[in-house]
């Protein structure tokens, strides 16, 4: 179920902002279409990315995903414990499962980002 404290992307990821730093994954609905997680690379530290580019790749046994940006910034924090075991994020994706985390260039550029409510609407269009 989508938390109220997290804005979401149409493309399935999710952003929790503290401040001037986003932490940002995929969402559980991501990895509940990805299946088991078994890879999960992330992008380097230091380095700047724009909203929209992928940045971060998950893959499966079913399936490799590109992970996009949902916010411009730079990478100032990546989370070891996904590399090391990709299955923290199958069980806790919304929590402990995180990827990366981005000091933001324009903290308003979260508004653009879906709240629980429209993502979840969003989903239900997306499966009719």
């Amino acid at each position: 179920m989508p938390s109220p404290d997290i804005r979401y992307s149409r493309d399935h990821e999710w952003v929790r902002l503290d401040g001037d730093i986003a932490t940002v994954g995929i969402t559980d609905h991501a990895q509940e279409a990805l299946g088991d997680l078994v890879f999960v690379e992330l992008p380097a530290i230091d380095r700047v990315v724009e909203a929209g580019e992928a940045c971060a790749v998950v893959e499966s046994v079913k399936a490799a995903s590109d992970v996009f940006a949902p916010l411009a910034g730079k990478v100032v924090e990546t989370n070891q414990a996904v590399v090391d075991d990709p299955a923290v994020i199958n069980g806790d994706a919304e929590g402990e499962g995180w990827l990366f985390r981005l000091e933001i260039d324009d903290p308003a550029t979260l508004d653009a980002l879906m709240d629980a409510d429209a993502y979840a609407a969003f989903l239900s269009e997306s499966e009719a």
